[in-house]
C-alpha cells in the first residue's frame, strides 16, 4: 500500500474509532473539506467539529470498496451508515476525492448519496 493509501485508511480507522488524535494527524494544518450542498470547512479546528457531528451518536461503520490513486490524488469509494441522534440512521454511499501533500491530506470533497 502507499503512503498516500496508507493515510487514507489510518483517516478512515479514525472516523470508525471516533479517535479524533489519528484523523488529526493524517490533514495538513489547512485542510479544507467539502460535501457539496451541505458545507465547506478549512483548518484542523473546524475539521475536527465535524469528526463527532452533533446530528449522529456514537461511531459510524465505513466499508471501504475501493481506493485508486494517480499522482497525489486518491479516490476512495465506500459505504457508511450511522444512527442519527433524532432516531433515523444514515446509510449512505460515499466516493471522497482526497488531494494529498508530503502523505497528509490537504483537500476532501466528499460526495454522499443516500442507498
Amino acid at each position: 500500500m502507499t503512503e498516500n493509501k496508507q493515510t487514507i485508511q489510518n483517516y478512515i480507522d479514525g472516523f470508525i474509532a471516533s479517535d479524533h488524535h489519528k484523523i488529526l494527524s493524517c490533514l495538513t494544518d489547512d485542510v479544507t473539506w467539502d460535501i457539496p450542498g451541505m458545507f465547506s470547512i478549512s483548518g484542523k479546528e473546524a475539521f475536527d467539529k465535524e469528526i463527532e457531528n452533533d446530528n449522529f451518536e456514537g461511531s459510524p461503520t465505513i466499508q471501504i470498496i475501493r481506493m485508486v490513486e494517480e499522482n497525489d490524488i486518491v479516490i476512495a469509494e465506500g459505504a457508511v451508515q450511522g444512527k442519527m441522534k433524532n432516531g433515523g440512521l444514515l446509510d449512505a454511499l460515499f466516493c471522497d476525492v482526497f488531494h494529498m501533500r508530503g502523505g497528509k491530506i490537504k483537500h476532501l470533497t466528499s460526495y454522499l448519496m443516500n442507498k
